[in-house]
């Protein structure tokens, strides 16, 4: 994911998770996103449609300018979370609109 962001021309605000190899490795606390104060939040759930609205209500969050300008966009899971040439192409292809999509 973090290289289909910097090939999108996006940076990613937690480049070093892209070595954890295990996914237990890559979660993060609330604490750490509000600390990276992301642009953008790239959402995608396996198997569940994202809810904007619980995100944003997520305790302290409502600083955080994604939230702030209501730039949390869902990618959905099978264009990035499968295998397969579909990340490198839709995938990519989302994250691309997702990261410079005009937004009201």
């Amino acid at each position: 994911m973090s290289e289909l962001i910097e090939i999108a021309g996006g940076e990613d605000v937690l480049p070093k998770l892209r070595f954890q190899q295990a996914a237990k490795d890559r979660i993060i606390s609330a604490d750490t996103v509000r600390d990276t104060a992301p642009d953008v939040i790239l959402a995608s759930w396996c198997g569940k449609k994202v809810v904007p609205d619980r995100i944003r209500q997520r305790p302290g969050w409502s600083d955080i300018p994604a939230v702030r300008n209501n730039r949390i966009v869902e990618i959905k899971s099978p264009l990035i979370l499968q295998p397969g040439p579909a990340a490198l192409t839709d995938g990519l292809d989302a994250i691309v609109q997702a990261l410079w999509q005009q937004r009201d």
